[in-house]
């Protein structure tokens, strides 16, 4: 079987990513607009993802996060000429699913889309935070997607990643609203006023992937893979 264009990877990236953030997005909107509980905005993420996975992820690898495209390309399992274009794919379909979605429902989920942490939650502790989930996220990434010698890689590598993702933002993203991926917090962020945080949503899980990315190459080489 012919392995699909480069062309053909970066359009899935963009469907895939605007899928997985509209998803997401919309959860938000209605647990704005209809009061639903933080479970649904967590259900809406790691389910959109796993869903937008399997309908592109034979494609493009169904990364929709530059976090993970960094961190697969630090584990040697992506190349790195090919990062620019993937990145610029994310925040393609992220603009275009927050700008949709900011049109539907205007100035009140507006600014409930763009990540902001709790009150009580330091800018350090929230490098932490997003800077550990995206590490780990990484690791499952890495198992699931690219580990042949894993029994459940492949096949159910999108529910293991959207699964992640779910727990993730029931748990971490109580305290920082659960980004874990640079393009989800830049994407609304464009069409907000409010950039004060912007910087760790974009750092913090940039410096995770590229660790949980290495790191999991490191454990792979010491236990005789390539």
């Amino acid at each position: 079987m012919k392995a699909p264009s480069y062309q053909s990877r970066l359009i899935a990236e963009v469907t895939g990513t605007f899928m997985f953030f509209f998803l997401g997005f919309m959860g938000i909107a209605a647990a704005t607009e209809q009061s639903l509980p933080a479970v649904a905005v967590a259900a809406s993420f790691g389910f959109g993802l796993t869903l937008a996975i399997f309908a592109f992820g034979h494609i493009s690898g169904g990364h929709y996060n530059p976090a993970v495209t960094l961190g697969l390309a630090a584990g040697r399992q992506f190349p790195w000429k090919e990062v620019p274009g993937y990145w610029f794919a994310q925040f393609i379909g992220g603009m275009a699913a927050a700008g949709l979605v900011n049109a539907a429902f205007g100035d009140t989920v507006q600014a409930a889309l763009v990540n902001r942490p709790s009150d009580n939650v330091s800018d350090g502790k929230l490098f932490m935070l997003e800077a550990v989930a995206t590490f780990l996220f990484l690791m499952v990434v890495s198992a699931v997607a690219t580990d042949k010698r894993a029994p459940w890689n492949g096949v159910f590598a999108p529910i293991a990643i959207g699964g992640f993702i779910f727990i993730a933002a029931m748990t971490v993203g109580s305290f920082t609203s659960g980004s874990f991926n640079p393009a989800r917090s830049l994407a609304p962020a464009i069409y907000d006023s409010d950039g004060s945080k912007l910087w760790i949503y974009l750092v913090a899980p940039a410096v995770g992937g590229l660790v949980g990315g290495i790191t999991y190459w490191a454990i792979r080489r010491e236990s005789g893979d390539k």
